[in-house]
This record gives structure tokens, C-alpha cells and sequence, in this order.
């Protein structure tokens, strides 16, 4: 890659890094599996920068080049271990609106993977239903009705109490 290409990856790359990390988190529901989602994207991006540069719409571009390795790592057979052990109280009080994000969280994570995704997509990044059915290799009506069924069961947990346990 040329030196002027590096720079303007480098500055592309810089300026959404955090809205990919938090993206990441919010589909994989875990900070490690988050950094190695974006890390995994970034090496794709990098490989294809002359792509994405003469793209329309760049962040379209690199969005949608997550969620594509989210969904491709997810079918991974050591993807879906999880660890059972649970962690120690914190011992601290935590900020104002911490606990709300938190509960949101694990009320979230207790989602299937692809109602997680279409919420993150519609709702989070703000895509419209088509475009989170391209992204996702869905119908329009599969997204409308997996969001529909992914709020309910939303307002569900929250009512029963649910997303307040650790």
C-alpha cells in the first residue's frame, strides 16, 4: 500500500474505532470477542482498502464488513463455549447510568444471536429494516418480525425482573 493509502486508512480507522468496538461488544456480548471481531475486520479492510475507499459510502463499506465477520466467527465451533464461572462483586459503586447500560446488557445477552443483531443494526447503528436485511442475509419481513419478538421479549425480562440478576 502506498504511503498517501496508508495514512488515509490510518486516519479512517482512528476515527471509528470506538463506535466498532462497541458495536462488536453489543453483538458478541463480550469486550475479548469484541477486540478480536474488530481485529479480525480490520485485516480484511486493510486487504481490501482500495475497495472500500472508492466505495459511496465508505462506513457503509466497513459496517457492513463487521457484521459479516460477526456472523462468520459466531459459526465457529469454539465460539460457542461459554464460561460458567461467576465473577466476584465489584466493590464499588458505580457511576449514575452505569447500572441501566449494564442491565440493558444482560438483558440483551440473554437474546438468540440473530434477534441481538437485528436489534444492534436497527436500533444501535440506526440502519433501516432493508438495509439490516442486507447486512444480514435476510428477508425485510424476517427483520421486522425477529424485532418485533426480540422487543417483546425485552419488555418481558425487564417486567419479570429478570435483567436485574447478575
Amino acid at each position: 500500500m502506498r504511503q498517501p493509502d496508508q495514512e488515509d486508512f490510518r486516519a479512517f480507522v482512528t476515527a471509528r474505532m470506538d463506535r466498532w468496538r462497541r458495536t462488536a461488544f453489543l453483538l458478541c456480548q463480550d469486550w475479548h470477542g469484541a477486540d478480536d471481531l474488530v481485529s479480525i475486520m480490520l485485516g480484511k479492510l486493510y486487504r481490501s482498502w482500495h475497495r472500500v475507499a472508492s466505495a459511496d459510502n465508505p462506513d457503509a463499506y466497513a459496517q457492513r464488513m463487521l457484521t459479516r465477520t460477526w456472523l462468520d466467527e459466531r459459526r465457529r465451533p469454539w465460539v460457542r463455549e461459554q464460561p460458567q464461572d461467576v465473577l466476584p462483586d465489584r466493590g464499588w459503586d458505580p457511576p449514575d447510568g452505569f447500572t441501566e447500560r449494564e442491565r440493558l446488557g444482560r438483558l440483551l445477552a440473554t437474546l438468540g444471536e440473530s434477534q441481538r443483531a437485528v436489534l444492534v443494526l436497527r436500533f444501535y447503528l440506526d440502519h433501516s429494516v432493508e438495509q439490516t436485511a442486507e447486512l444480514l442475509g435476510i428477508s425485510p419481513g424476517t427483520v421486522k418480525s425477529q424485532s418485533a419478538r426480540a422487543l417483546q421479549a425485552l419488555r418481558d425480562l425487564a417486567a419479570s425482573g429478570t435483567g436485574d440478576q447478575r
